[in-house]
Protein backbone atom coordinates (compact mmCIF):
# COMPACT_ATOMS: atom_id res chain seq x y z
CA UNK A 1 0.00 0.00 0.00
CA UNK A 2 1.34 3.42 -0.96
CA UNK A 3 2.81 5.70 1.62
CA UNK A 4 1.86 9.48 1.90
CA UNK A 5 4.61 11.85 3.90
CA UNK A 6 4.20 15.75 4.96
CA UNK A 7 7.55 17.17 5.78
CA UNK A 8 7.45 21.05 6.85
CA UNK A 9 10.27 23.18 7.75
CA UNK A 10 10.42 26.64 9.30
CA UNK A 11 12.47 28.68 7.27
CA UNK A 12 14.90 31.20 9.27
CA UNK A 13 14.52 33.79 6.62
CA UNK A 14 12.73 34.50 3.62
CA UNK A 15 12.71 32.32 0.60
CA UNK A 16 13.76 35.38 -1.62
CA UNK A 17 16.75 36.16 1.10
CA UNK A 18 20.10 35.71 -0.42
CA UNK A 19 21.14 33.18 2.61
CA UNK A 20 18.19 31.23 1.49
CA UNK A 21 20.16 30.77 -1.97
CA UNK A 22 21.95 27.68 -1.66
CA UNK A 23 19.10 25.71 -0.51
CA UNK A 24 16.75 27.26 -3.05
CA UNK A 25 19.44 26.62 -5.51
CA UNK A 26 19.57 22.58 -4.94
CA UNK A 27 15.71 22.38 -5.27
CA UNK A 28 15.16 21.54 -8.73
CA UNK A 29 17.57 18.71 -8.83
CA UNK A 30 16.49 17.52 -5.46
CA UNK A 31 13.03 17.18 -7.05
CA UNK A 32 14.51 15.67 -9.81
CA UNK A 33 16.23 13.01 -8.32
CA UNK A 34 12.73 12.34 -6.04
CA UNK A 35 10.85 12.16 -9.32
CA UNK A 36 13.73 9.49 -10.91
CA UNK A 37 14.07 7.23 -7.35
CA UNK A 38 13.24 3.80 -7.53
CA UNK A 39 9.36 3.58 -5.41
CA UNK A 40 8.57 7.52 -6.32
CA UNK A 41 4.88 7.83 -6.97
CA UNK A 42 4.39 11.49 -6.64
CA UNK A 43 4.30 14.79 -5.47
CA UNK A 44 3.02 18.12 -4.99
CA UNK A 45 3.92 20.61 -7.49
CA UNK A 46 3.30 24.35 -8.20
CA UNK A 47 2.98 26.35 -11.35
CA UNK A 48 7.13 26.40 -11.06
CA UNK A 49 7.40 22.11 -10.88
CA UNK A 50 8.59 23.07 -7.14
CA UNK A 51 6.41 23.14 -4.28
CA UNK A 52 7.51 26.48 -2.53
CA UNK A 53 4.47 28.34 -2.97
CA UNK A 54 2.50 26.65 -0.72
CA UNK A 55 2.12 26.86 3.15
CA UNK A 56 0.67 25.48 6.17
CA UNK A 57 -0.70 26.42 9.34
CA UNK A 58 -1.11 29.64 7.95
CA UNK A 59 2.68 30.71 8.59
CA UNK A 60 4.38 32.25 5.20
CA UNK A 61 7.61 30.58 6.37
CA UNK A 62 6.41 27.22 6.66
CA UNK A 63 7.68 25.63 3.53
CA UNK A 64 5.92 22.14 2.35
CA UNK A 65 7.06 18.98 0.88
CA UNK A 66 4.60 16.05 0.49
CA UNK A 67 4.84 12.89 -1.42
CA UNK A 68 3.66 9.29 -2.21
CA UNK A 69 6.07 6.59 -2.14
CA UNK A 70 5.22 2.69 -2.69
CA UNK A 71 6.33 2.13 1.07
CA UNK A 72 8.38 3.85 3.74
CA UNK A 73 11.53 1.48 2.50
CA UNK A 74 11.69 3.24 -0.54
CA UNK A 75 11.20 6.57 0.98
CA UNK A 76 14.16 6.34 3.39
CA UNK A 77 16.17 4.38 0.19
CA UNK A 78 15.90 8.21 -1.32
CA UNK A 79 16.11 10.51 1.76
CA UNK A 80 18.90 8.48 3.48
CA UNK A 81 20.26 7.41 0.50
CA UNK A 82 20.35 9.94 -2.12
CA UNK A 83 24.18 12.10 -1.58
CA UNK A 84 22.79 15.59 -2.41
CA UNK A 85 19.59 15.17 -0.54
CA UNK A 86 21.58 13.64 2.38
CA UNK A 87 23.45 16.77 2.52
CA UNK A 88 20.72 18.70 2.24
CA UNK A 89 19.47 17.26 5.88
CA UNK A 90 23.22 17.82 7.46
CA UNK A 91 23.27 21.58 6.02
CA UNK A 92 18.99 22.07 7.10
CA UNK A 93 20.28 24.41 10.41
CA UNK A 94 21.23 26.58 7.85
CA UNK A 95 18.15 27.43 6.17
CA UNK A 96 15.19 26.31 8.31
CA UNK A 97 14.53 26.30 12.77
CA UNK A 98 14.71 23.78 14.79
CA UNK A 99 11.76 22.04 15.59
CA UNK A 100 10.09 21.76 18.51
CA UNK A 101 7.21 19.66 17.57
CA UNK A 102 6.78 17.26 15.03
CA UNK A 103 7.09 18.15 11.65
CA UNK A 104 6.59 14.71 9.63
CA UNK A 105 4.04 12.25 9.14
CA UNK A 106 3.68 9.21 7.36
CA UNK A 107 0.67 7.44 6.44
CA UNK A 108 -0.98 4.80 4.07
CA UNK A 109 -3.02 5.49 1.23
CA UNK A 110 -5.00 4.10 -1.26
CA UNK A 111 -3.21 3.06 -5.08
CA UNK A 112 -3.49 6.48 -7.36
CA UNK A 113 -4.32 8.67 -4.13
CA UNK A 114 -3.22 12.14 -4.25
CA UNK A 115 -3.30 13.84 -0.91
CA UNK A 116 -4.24 17.31 -0.24
CA UNK A 117 -2.44 20.03 2.08
CA UNK A 118 -5.93 19.95 4.22
CA UNK A 119 -5.55 16.20 4.82
CA UNK A 120 -1.62 16.02 4.95
CA UNK A 121 -2.13 19.29 7.56
CA UNK A 122 -5.19 17.00 9.31
CA UNK A 123 -2.73 13.80 9.48
CA UNK A 124 0.39 16.05 11.20
CA UNK A 125 -2.21 17.68 13.80
CA UNK A 126 -3.54 14.17 14.40
CA UNK A 127 -0.22 12.45 15.09
CA UNK A 128 0.46 15.77 17.21
CA UNK A 129 -2.54 15.20 19.37
CA UNK A 130 -2.57 11.18 19.02
CA UNK A 131 0.95 10.43 18.91
CA UNK A 132 2.42 7.44 16.53
CA UNK A 133 -0.21 4.77 15.22
CA UNK A 134 0.11 1.83 13.38
CA UNK A 135 -1.23 3.87 10.60
CA UNK A 136 0.07 7.60 11.56
CA UNK A 137 3.87 7.91 12.38
CA UNK A 138 6.86 10.10 11.67
CA UNK A 139 9.61 9.71 9.41
CA UNK A 140 11.98 7.88 11.83
CA UNK A 141 9.02 5.77 12.90
CA UNK A 142 10.91 2.22 13.58
CA UNK A 143 7.78 0.02 12.81
CA UNK A 144 6.42 -1.84 10.15
CA UNK A 145 7.55 -0.35 6.86
CA UNK A 146 5.81 -2.04 4.30
CA UNK A 147 2.05 -2.53 4.05
CA UNK A 148 -0.58 -0.70 5.52
CA UNK A 149 -2.73 -3.72 5.99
Amino acid sequence: MPLAQLNIARMRYDLEDPRMGSFVEQLADVNAAAEAADGFLWRLRDEGAGSTSYRMFGDLRMIVNLSVWRDLAALRAFVIGQSQHRQALQDRSRWFERATEPMTVCWFVDDGHEPTLEEAEAMLVRLREEGEQEDLFPFRHRGRQDAGG
